[in-house]
């Protein structure tokens, strides 16, 4: 039993008659119901999910799931016995704080504490809705539908040179398909990462046998066709539109719960929305860093992973009698991406970092990036380097300083690079 349960354990339940809803089924609404759990909660969990899906994992829906290796990615969760209240195929279109209610279509539902978790939704091309055979790569159903146009080893069109769309371009190669990668950016990852670290991965596309057209915009897209803007045009047997991510929010319309300039819902450091009993974690909410100095907003699994136990403590917290301070959620942000044979890992925030370091040469199987700021490591990106990665998160966690000639050495651990 941890010291919080001990304490709560001692302490009149005064959680027993609070309930608590999780509006979204994806890993930081599941994650949430179960840390409440784990922490001690005795009071009720719902946990609302628009899709008819028992909830699922999202990184495999552009691996093992599109290509047919696995049939779906569910939670290992038992909800049943976990007394989760787990409601399916259900969406939330508005919540009222004052009568502290959500609406649903089949009516609204009652909350003591809300957390919202409902994601983010990939942004469209505009002037692709609707038109047959163009894709997004978001849900089961979404990676459902893609699976015949790659079992039949159709020509493929990925608008956007981003995570997801190496990714897939990944899969659609190992399916046996043509594809053709457009980017209007002059490099992949544009958004992502500075241009020289950038640069060496677009040879990547071309040695797994796929185009990489970049300062390409599309025009418009017609059934089995792509047109660019200088009018070139692409045959495409499917298109797959992967050109980045909003937070899903837009149900808070009216609710007075702040939003920021991205759509995010603007949390406080222990996770709290502007208003009273309203948390929201994932990749709907960004967050002020300490650490980095100004506010995250992350759309990656570890962040879906984390935020929750926070965002559970503080709920259990705020409803003991002089509980504990809240928990301040600042984490080392981290991702993976599998794409081209290779194993991709960052860790940190390079926005503000003045000096950019390489480990090992860009050219070959494994490399690696460290950014420093006023001496200090802030980032890293490990290509095939997993020690770099995992010796990297945790100096970036301990704030200290390095040797940036011992640094540059690739035959140098990190963890042996320090001041």
């Amino acid at each position: 039993m941890s010291e919080q349960q001990q304490q709560q354990s001692e302490q009149p339940d005064r959680q027993a008659g609070r309930r608590v809803v999780i509006v979204g089924a994806g890993m930081a609404g599941v994650q949430t119901a179960v840390a409440l759990r784990e922490q001690g909660f005795t009071g009720s969990v719902a946990l609302i999910g628009a899709e008819p899906h028992q909830p699922y994992d999202r990184p495999p829906l552009s691996k093992a799931v599109l290509l047919g290796k696995a049939e779906d990615s569910a939670f290992d969760v038992d909800f049943e016995a976990l007394d989760i209240d787990l409601q399916l195929g259900r969406e939330v279109t508005g919540v009222r704080p004052g009568a502290h209610e959500l609406d649903t279509p089949s009516g609204p539902v009652a909350y003591d504490v809300l957390v919202i978790a409902t994601g983010a939704e990939p942004v469209v091309l505009p002037g692709a809705e609707g038109v047959p055979g163009v894709h997004l790569l978001r849900t089961l159903d979404d990676a459902a539908r893609l699976r015949p146009v790659l079992d039949g080893q159709h020509g493929v069109v990925v608008v956007g040179a981003g995570w997801i769309g190496a990714e897939f371009a990944t899969a659609a190669r190992a399916a046996g398909c043509e594809v053709t990668v457009v980017e209007a950016a002059d490099r992949p990852l544009a958004g992502a990462m500075p241009a020289e670290v950038a640069a060496p991965m677009t040879a990547w596309y071309a040695e797994s046998g796929a185009e990489l057209l970049t300062g390409a915009r599309v025009a418009r897209i017609e059934p089995g066709r792509v047109i660019l803007a200088d009018g070139r045009t692409i045959p495409a047997g499917a298109v797959v539109v992967g050109i980045g991510a909003r937070p899903a929010t837009g149900w808070l319309a009216g609710s007075g719960i702040a939003l920021g300039p991205d759509g995010s819902v603007t949390a406080d450091g222990a996770l709290r929305t502007s208003l009273p009993d309203v948390y929201a974690v994932g990749d709907c909410a960004s967050f002020p860093s300490s650490r980095y100095g100004e506010r995250l907003l992350i759309h990656h699994w570890d962040n879906a992973l984390q935020g929750p136990r926070t965002a559970a403590a503080n709920i259990i917290g705020a409803a003991a009698e002089d509980g504990p301070a809240p928990q301040t959620y600042d984490p080392v942000p981290y991702f993976w991406s599998e794409q081209f044979d290779r194993f991709v890992q960052y860790a940190g925030h390079h926005g503000s970092a003045d000096t950019l370091l390489w480990r090992g040469d860009p050219a070959g199987p494994s490399w690696s990036v460290c950014w420093l700021r006023g001496g200090v490591l802030v980032a890293v990106l490990a290509v095939g380097r997993p020690r770099d990665l995992a010796q990297g998160r945790k100096l970036i966690e301990a704030g200290v300083r390095l040797d940036p000639a011992r640094a540059a050495d690739p035959s140098v651990p990190l963890k042996s690079a320090t001041l």
